[in-house]
């Protein structure tokens, strides 16, 4: 049986969660994708596992959102859509959005996909737009709102490694690594029945250095890294976790959680956005 913090979680369900529009048309959420290089042209990119959680484990239809840099028409876009995911990827953020020093050689960067997921992220929480921002996700959130990040978080001084091993197999980097404690009273503490920890996988080199204005910690590793965020104020839901929930997504019980509250918060907005007509 799986417990976490002594409270113990349902088992997987048997089904889907059940679509909530008219005629049981699911609703939409956007997945952020990331511009690479091919070998012979740059292409948009999508890890399956992202996709695959919000149409299981939200119930929703997942709608691609490309890495298309300066966006021109935000509220075009998320008029049409009912949730966002934001994505885990290989590449970084660029310090220059924080303040932060040159990127090493070797750093991976996306400066299409800043361009477009931090404004995106900016007018999503002003017009109250369900979102789940996940590894990458949750360092875009803090940087979108006047954060900064830790570039080599293994470097700093009492941290742990939070990098995964890339000498064992692929699957096993996603398995459960070390535990987080949620804040007492918190949003993710309520949505996961009242645990007190919770344990999580952990592939991450870089972290929350200086918490946004307007961020709430919700749960914290052992060694003091911010491994959940809320926004303060919002009446939807607002979240970023650094650990990859997107991985077993109706087998681990906090993730099955997590994206059934993440579902239920898009399906409302589905049912508002169609109200409005």
């Amino acid at each position: 049986m799986d417990f976490t913090g002594g409270v113990p979680l349902d088992p997987p369900p048997t089904a889907r969660p059940e679509p909530g529009g008219p005629e049981g048309e699911p609703p939409v959420v956007g997945v952020s994708a990331c511009l690479k290089q091919g070998e012979h042209a740059p292409y948009h990119s999508v890890v399956d596992r992202y996709v695959e959680a919000v149409r299981l484990g939200a119930g929703a239809l997942p709608l691609i959102v490309p890495a298309l840099g300066a966006v021109g028409a935000l509220d075009a876009l998320l008029g049409r859509l009912d949730g966002l995911l934001f994505t885990g990827s290989p590449s970084n953020v660029c310090p220059s959005h924080y303040g932060g020093s040159p990127p090493r050689e070797g750093n991976l960067a996306d400066p299409r996909r800043d361009a477009t997921t931090l404004p995106l992220m900016r007018r999503a929480i002003a017009l109250g737009l369900p979102f789940l921002a996940i590894c990458r996700g949750i360092q875009e959130l803090n940087v979108a709102l006047g954060g900064s990040l830790h570039q080599h978080l293994h470097e700093v001084p009492g941290r742990i490694d939070h990098r995964s091993d890339k000498s064992r197999p692929w699957a096993e980097r996603y398995e459960p690594r070390h535990t987080v404690r949620l804040r007492p009273g918190g949003l993710l503490q309520r949505l996961l029945d009242g645990a007190e920890v919770v344990l999580v996988n952990s592939l991450h080199g870089q972290g929350i250095d200086r918490l946004a204005p307007g961020l709430v910690v919700e749960a914290l590793a052992e060694d003091g890294t911010i491994e959940a965020v809320s926004v303060e104020g919002v009446t939807t839901f607002a979240l970023g976790v650094q650990w990859h929930p997107e991985w077993r997504v109706l087998e681990d019980p906090v993730s099955r959680r997590l994206f059934a509250a993440f579902g239920a918060a898009v399906r409302a907005r589905q049912r508002a956005r169609i109200a409005a007509g």
